[in-house]
């Protein structure tokens, strides 16, 4: 599932190429999403509105149009969104469509179809119910240990877990959330409530240093992601910790082992997280 870095990228990749442009028509060919498109109201919101501004809070991308009104993605599991010349033949799983004046076609295809696809007032974005809930972000401003701390106060929660509950903090998944617990050097499974201020600022470091480099690095793509112009990512060549069971240790020497918690895959190392 793409995650905030893959959402940032795609982010960083499409805003260039779009601001200025205008969304002329839209195609829904498959509306049965996570949420059922809307089509009515997707194109009363959409049609004839000017791209202002490209931004991204958690893992949702949102496109400011002008007139007030904000297109919301969210590429689910296996979601690409990419922008092609309008004549580009439709691709198998291409379920929505925005043409430009430009003669190009912003598209997503999503084989699983867990994406959403949605517009809203943007006035209405911080009280709606996709957003009201969530933490803070990992990269703005102030981001730190204090934060984290201040959370987990009266916790007990593993700290693994804690760090993917989108409402304490959003985009940290699967993969990122595995291999910023290892740069710190703390246990999955530690429990929040017996972490130190100083162990909290060194995850919170942690955290937004992984994060930032899989940005640079152009996401991780292990099976579906590409960002607007359809390139893969590079962060997975720079795994520590993530998929590696039965691996070597880059930083003590020990075996990298694998755990489940909550249904999900966790890998550390048990000899440098405590």
């Amino acid at each position: 599932m793409p995650e905030l870095p893959e959402v940032e990228v795609l982010r960083q990749s499409l805003e260039p190429l779009i601001i200025g442009d205008t969304i002329a028509r839209v195609e829904v060919w498959n509306g049965s999403l996570r949420e059922p498109v809307d089509r009515r109201r997707l194109k009363r919101l959409t049609l004839g509105r000017t791209i202002r501004s490209v931004r991204r809070r958690a893992k949702y991308l949102l496109v400011d149009l002008d007139g007030g009104a904000t297109l919301v993605t969210h590429l689910g599991m296996s979601g690409r969104l990419t922008l092609v010349p309008a004549s580009t033949p439709r691709e198998p799983h291409e379920h929505v469509a925005f043409f430009l004046d430009s003669g190009r076609r912003l598209r997503l295809r999503d084989p699983r179809r867990f994406g959403l696809v949605i517009a809203i007032k943007t006035a209405d974005l911080d009280q709606d119910r996709h957003f009201r809930h969530l933490g803070i972000e990992p990269l703005g401003n102030g981001f730190g240990g204090s934060e984290l701390e201040d959370r987990a106060r009266h916790r007990r929660a593993p700290v693994k877990s804690f760090v993917m509950d989108a409402r304490v903090m959003v985009g940290v998944g699967n993969i990122y959330a595995s291999e910023a617990l290892y740069r710190a050097g703390i246990h999955p499974t530690r429990s929040v409530s017996r972490i130190s201020s100083a162990r909290w600022q060194r995850l919170a470091d942690s955290i937004r240093q992984t994060l930032s480099q899989a940005v640079r690095e152009g996401g991780t793509t292990l099976k579906d992601f590409a960002d607007g112009r359809g390139r893969g990512g590079l962060f997975q060549i720079s795994l520590a910790a993530y998929d590696r069971e039965g691996k070597t240790c880059h930083r003590c020497g020990g075996t990298i082992r694998r755990i489940v918690q909550s249904g999900r895959s966790t890998y550390y190392c048990p000899g440098c997280q405590r």
